[in-house]
C-alpha cells in the first residue's frame, strides 16, 4: 500500500510531466487560456493515460520484453519484440484517443468545439506517449502500479494546466509589460511554478532510514587514542597495546 501512495504523490509533485520533464508542453501553453478549456482537456489526458499506462504495461509484459513470449512455448522464450514497442504503444494511444474523441462530440459538443484541434492532437501528446515510456523504462512491476502511474501522472498535469489556466485569466486584467505578454508570461510563471513543484522533491525521503554507522575514519580515530592512552597510563609498548586492543 505503501508503495502506491509514494508512486502516486511522487508522480504529481515530483515527476509531473510538465513541470519536471517539460512533456506535453504544445497542449499545455496552447490550451490554457481559458480554466473550463483546461478542465476538459485536462479530464481527457487523465482518461487516457488512465487506460493506455496499463494496457501498454500488459503489451510490455506478455509481448515485447526480451522472453515475454514465452508464455506461448519454450521455442519462444529467445524472441525480442521490443522494437515494436513505439509503434504498438501509439497504436493504442491514437485508439483511446479516437474513443475520448467520439464521447466529447457526443455529450458536449461546446467542449469539443472549444479544444478543437488539441483534441485529436492528444496521440501525438508527448506526454501521454512518455507516461508509457516511462513505465517500460522504470520497469513497474504490477498491473495496479501502472495504473497507479497512469492516473498520478493525468492528475499532475490536469493540475499544472488548470494551474496556469487559472493563472492567465486573472493576469489578463493584470499591467504586463507589453514585451512579456501572451507566452513571454507563461513561461516565467511555468519556470516559477516548475522550482515551486521541485520543492515537494524531499517529502518523501525522512524519516525511514535506518541510523547510520560511524564512519570508519572515526573509528581509526578513536581507535589511535584509545592506544596512545594505554601506552601513556601503563608504559607498554605500541605492538602490546595494538595487540591488547
Amino acid at each position: 500500500m505503501l508503495e502506491h501512495v509514494e508512486l502516486f504523490f511522487k508522480s504529481i509533485f515530483i515527476d509531473n510531466m510538465v513541470f519536471a520533464v517539460f512533456l506535453g508542453m504544445c497542449s499545455y501553453l496552447a490550451v490554457s487560456k481559458k480554466v473550463a478549456t483546461a478542465v476538459g482537456l485536462g479530464a481527457a489526458v487523465i482518461f487516457v493515460l488512465a487506460v493506455t499506462v496499463p494496457l501498454n504495461w500488459l503489451l510490455d509484459k506478455y509481448l515485447l520484453q526480451d522472453g515475454a513470449l514465452v508464455w506461448l512455448g519454450e521455442e519462444y522464450a529467445d524472441y525480442n519484440l521490443s522494437f515494436l514497442s513505439f509503434i504498438l504503444f501509439i497504436a493504442t494511444i491514437a485508439t483511446m484517443v479516437q474513443l475520448v474523441e467520439i464521447v466529447v462530440e457526443k455529450f458536449s459538443p461546446s467542449l469539443y468545439n472549444s479544444l478543437g484541434i488539441f483534441l485529436p492532437l492528444i496521440a501525438v501528446n508527448c506526454a501521454i506517449l512518455g507516461g508509457s515510456l516511462f513505465m517500460q523504462a522504470r520497469e513497474i512491476e504490477t498491473l495496479g502500479l501502472a495504473f497507479n502511474y497512469g492516473v498520478s501522472s493525468g492528475i499532475g498535469w490536469f493540475l499544472a494546466i488548470l494551474a496556469i489556466a487559472a493563472i492567465r485569466e486573472k493576469i489578463r486584467y493584470s499591467n504586463v509589460p507589453a514585451p512579456l505578454r501572451g507566452l513571454g508570461i507563461t513561461f516565467i510563471i511555468t519556470g516559477l511554478m516548475g522550482i515551486g513543484f521541485q520543492s515537494f522533491g524531499g517529502m518523501l525521503t525522512g524519516g525511514d532510514e535506518a541510523p547510520a554507522e560511524k564512519d570508519t575514519t572515526v573509528k581509526n580515530i578513536e581507535e589511535k587514542e584509545t592506544i596512545k592512552k594505554e601506552i601513556d597510563e601503563n608504559e607498554i609498548s605500541y605492538n602490546e597495546a595494538i595487540k591488547k586492543n
